[in-house]
């Protein structure tokens, strides 16, 4: 069975990965993969149990400036947890923060989880509730990572005038073991040709890793990258504003000629 995510988390911009010293740090994972530079990096997070449970009790641990958590899956009981709020701020400010393997250090014992669920303050900028899954390194989990766009200034499409180059997507769920979880997806667009359509079986994935999507037939086949050239709708433009102004001046012009019978009806009288 395939570990769902209950929520979608969006992806915030991507930043350079922040190294905080005594708060989290991380390490690659070596797995001997040629996928070396898209590999998920696994970075640790220290946390703390919690017995104390309810509204009160988390918010009591806000104004202690530190964030409530849970952690749940893989066959064993929801556990209470705790983060220091400025630890599981700055690592919420990093694009692996949610689609990376993160070791969580509870009271000193390293879990390895995936962010599920996070909660914010509406205004602030506050981190109100964290939920965490456990992962089994041999069951298959799906997940959501993010899709890099390279080389498209490079490519025939980018290079040309008058062409929309469009990201129909910007993140992507995968299904895989957690050893074969990569950072990202890269995808190459210098080969992007007017009129060029980039699929999700387009993409090159890494060993082991594959989208779910696609077993449920070519309909699924969803468009990526589209680049569609926009002369067309420019030189029609100042057609259609060419008709207006005829249309105004024919107007313009039936108003005397309206006027003129009106005119000789009065001097007959």
């Amino acid at each position: 069975m395939l570990a769902t995510p209950q929520s979608r988390i969006p992806n915030p911009t991507f930043q350079p990965t922040l190294l905080v010293a005594g708060e989290f740090h991380n390490r690659r994972e070596a797995d001997n993969c040629n996928e070396a530079t898209t590999m998920a990096t696994i970075h640790e997070l220290p946390a703390e149990s919690r017995k104390d449970e309810g509204k009160g009790a988390s918010r009591r641990l806000r104004l202690q400036g530190k964030v409530p958590a849970i952690l749940y899956g893989s066959s064993e009981p929801p556990a209470n947890i705790q983060l220091e709020h400025n630890t599981a701020w700055l690592a919420s400010q990093n694009e692996w923060f949610y689609s990376a393997i993160l070791d969580l250090q509870i009271d000193g014992k390293a879990q390895k989880v995936l962010l599920r669920d996070l909660q914010r303050h509406p205004f602030k900028a506050q981190i109100l509730h964290l939920d965490f899954q456990r992962v089994d390194e041999n069951k298959p989990i799906r997940i959501r990572v993010p899709l890099h766009f390279l080389n498209q200034e490079k490519s025939p499409a980018g290079k040309t005038s008058g062409v929309l180059i469009s990201h129909a997507m910007n993140d992507i769920e995968i299904a895989c073991l957690p050893k074969n979880l990569p950072e990202y997806i890269e995808v190459d667009l210098a080969e992007l040709k007017v009129g060029d359509i980039v699929h999700i079986s387009d993409l090159k994935l890494p060993a082991g890793v594959e989208v779910p999507e696609l077993r449920l037939g070519k309909e699924h086949d969803s468009a990526v990258v589209t680049a569609q050239e926009m002369k067309q709708e420019v030189e029609a433009a100042p057609a259609a504003e060419g008709d207006a102004a005829a249309a105004a001046a024919g107007a313009t012009g039936a108003a005397p000629a309206a006027a003129a019978p009106a005119a000789k009806k009065e001097e007959k009288k």
